[in-house]
């Protein structure tokens, strides 16, 4: 499987310094006065376009490298899998070019995606964990292909939300990818591991040159990329495997799940359209109240010190979920406890933030060099 790492790993690291290169003029559409903007200059946001590629190169050498990495594979299924994620991951792509797709094709388009990805692969949820739920899941036609479609096309979009600084949402993928493929391994399960690998080095390829320096950007081709093949493989890993609970998935991907549904009520609640862009996510506001300002000779050099400080809190909050659901992927009675003490500990440290109530060791560890 290090094969398939390292051809990903190469392949997107070489496209995404393509993109970083050839891509500067399309950067410049990215208004400045945007909320959720935290960088100074003009960054291409095409880097998503790379991780696609490492990806699905991964993917398709898996099928002549079968003997050597044993993992099987079929070039049919991985030729599939790509031309179901293109509709989307390339709406994306296109947004990140021109600013001019709204949020509601960009969601029709990952629903399309999803569904194409559960009709051509069989994929469903037929039972999340809760009996009264389960039941009615069976008795309904077509409502366990209405969920998988759901969870596959709505992930691409909370991850997008979280991907606001260096290096976040990336190392989150990261972090999910491996406790994914450590449960494959674990079931025997080479092909499912070897699926989110090709992804995990794919993103390698795009943290090289997106974390620390900030050179480029996911944007929402990457956001896309991440959020559909991870929810494939969590839909896949629950449906294949009766062994793990449905909630190894939710706890692992609770961070991005939780933050988008608490955006969605937060903006509701002021009588905002969901759609909106703000300057309100949980990153956000430890980048502005807990990252101390640093003083460099200009702005951008203060701007990408602040941000690569950013990260590693949001690093370190999504660990919470993803140590826990490694340790319980198979106990659905616990990972629903730490489901909701991490939902618990968001809220909270969302108030106190927000109410100026952050430790003073907290601010003491985001100011010191």
């Amino acid at each position: 499987m290090l094969a398939l790492i390292v051809i990903s790993f190469l392949v997107s690291a070489v496209a995404v310094l393509f993109f970083m290169r050839r891509a500067r003029r399309h950067a410049r559409r990215y208004s400045i006065d945007m909320p959720q903007r935290f960088h100074a200059g003009h960054v291409p946001r095409l880097g998503g376009a790379g991780v696609f590629l490492g990806t699905g190169a991964g993917w398709l050498a898996a099928w002549p490298l079968a003997d050597v990495v044993n993992v099987p594979a079929t070039f049919k299924s991985s030729v599939l899998m790509l031309l179901c994620l293109a509709p989307a991951v390339l709406g994306g792509i296109v947004e990140d070019v021109t600013q001019r797709v709204s949020v509601r094709y960009r969601l029709g388009l990952t629903i399309g995606s999803a569904l194409l990805l559960c009709f051509v692969f069989g994929l469903k949820l037929d039972h999340v964990g809760i009996d009264v739920i389960d039941v009615w899941v069976l008795t309904l036609p077509f409502a366990g292909l209405i969920f998988a479609a759901i969870a596959i096309g709505g992930l691409p979009h909370a991850f997008n939300i979280i991907d606001g600084y260096n290096g976040l949402a990336g190392t989150v993928a990261v972090l999910v990818c491996l406790a994914i493929s450590h449960v494959s391994l674990q079931l025997g399960d080479r092909q499912l591991a070897g699926m989110v690998l090709c992804l995990l080095g794919a993103t390698g390829g795009f943290l090289l040159w997106n974390y620390p320096r900030g050179k480029i950007f996911a944007g929402d081709g990457g956001a896309y990329v991440w959020g559909m093949v991870i929810a494939v493989a969590s839909v896949m890993l629950v449906q294949r495997h009766p062994l793990v609970s449905p909630w190894f998935p939710m706890l692992l991907l609770i961070y991005p799940v939780w933050e988008t549904m608490f955006s969605i009520y937060r903006k509701v609640a002021r009588g905002q359209s969901p759609g909106t862009a703000d300057a309100l996510h949980f990153h956000q506001l430890v980048f502005r109240r807990i990252v101390r300002q640093v003083v460099h000779d200009n702005e951008a050099k203060q701007l990408l010190s602040r941000n690569n400080r950013t990260s590693p809190y949001l690093w370190t909050l999504a660990a919470l979920s993803v140590v826990p659901a490694v340790l319980f992927w198979n106990r659905t009675g616990i990972l629903m406890i730490f489901t909701l003490l991490f939902i618990a500990t968001y809220v909270t440290a969302y108030l106190m933030i927000v109410r100026f109530k952050v430790p003073r060791w907290l601010r003491d560890i985001a100011g010191h060099d």
